[in-house]
């Protein structure tokens, strides 16, 4: 059953929800008509927007894996970066041994290259697709960041949180980062204009990328705090 969301007259921005057909004796000022989703299935029936970083991680022979991940974020407003995973994914058990990884945030150019780090292996367990990301050692942890993105951090592992079905959270503690000089913002510079000249690569999950060059100040309140 579909259902209409209601402004109600008069009271001042009251609103409710109602089965669609049913009647009410209010006049509405405006309607929201939705459709059910499968719970199952609902992340594939709509888009929703995040960040795709590339996520470096040291595997049991000493090579470096890198991986595209979209469920990437910072946690709190300090020194705390975190991803969702799988222990069905080599990154999940590298981070779970070395316990450190590294996320390099790639450009919209470089989203062939963002994409070939999710290549399949072969039978040795390599991953040919690595070699169309070119990559220097991190200053301080056992890892590598790829070369031409714009944003860096280096982190050590602070904990795995698990009990999401199949999925955990990895939460690592950063303990180096550094930017392009272009890309960091400047008293003297306009944000639009940073973000116009590096626009930061988004995913649009199902299945598609932007890149994010057109942006407006966000209408805070004045009584807006953090």
């Amino acid at each position: 059953m579909g259902y209409v969301q209601e402004q109600l007259f008069p009271g001042g921005g009251r609103t409710r929800r109602r089965p669609r057909g049913s009647s009410t004796e209010k006049p509405i000022a405006f309607e929201t008509a939705t459709v059910e989703l499968p719970v199952e299935a609902l992340w594939n029936r709509v888009f929703t927007i995040s960040p795709l970083v590339i996520v470096g991680s040291k595997e049991p022979d000493g090579t470096y894996d890198l991986a595209p991940k979209n469920m990437a974020m910072p946690l709190g407003w300090r020194d705390r970066y975190c991803f969702v995973c799988t222990p069905r994914h080599a990154t999940y058990r590298n981070v779970e041994r070395h316990r450190a990884f590294t996320v390099s945030f790639p450009h919209h150019f470089q989203i062939v290259q963002t994409g070939l780090a999710a290549s399949g292996r072969d039978a040795d367990n390599s991953k040919p697709g690595l070699a169309a990301l070119p990559t220097f050692p991190a200053r301080v942890v056992d890892g590598v960041l790829v070369h031409g993105c714009y944003l860096f951090l280096e982190c050590e592992l602070d904990r795995i949180v698990g009990g999401f079905d199949d999925a955990a959270l990895i939460v690592g503690r950063i303990v180096s980062a550094s930017a392009r000089r272009e890309a960091i913002r400047d008293p003297d510079r306009d944000d639009a204009e940073v973000l116009r000249h590096l626009p930061p690569l988004a995913y649009a999950s199902p299945g598609r990328f932007a890149a994010v060059d057109e942006t407006l100040s966000f209408p805070f309140p004045a009584t807006f705090r953090r």
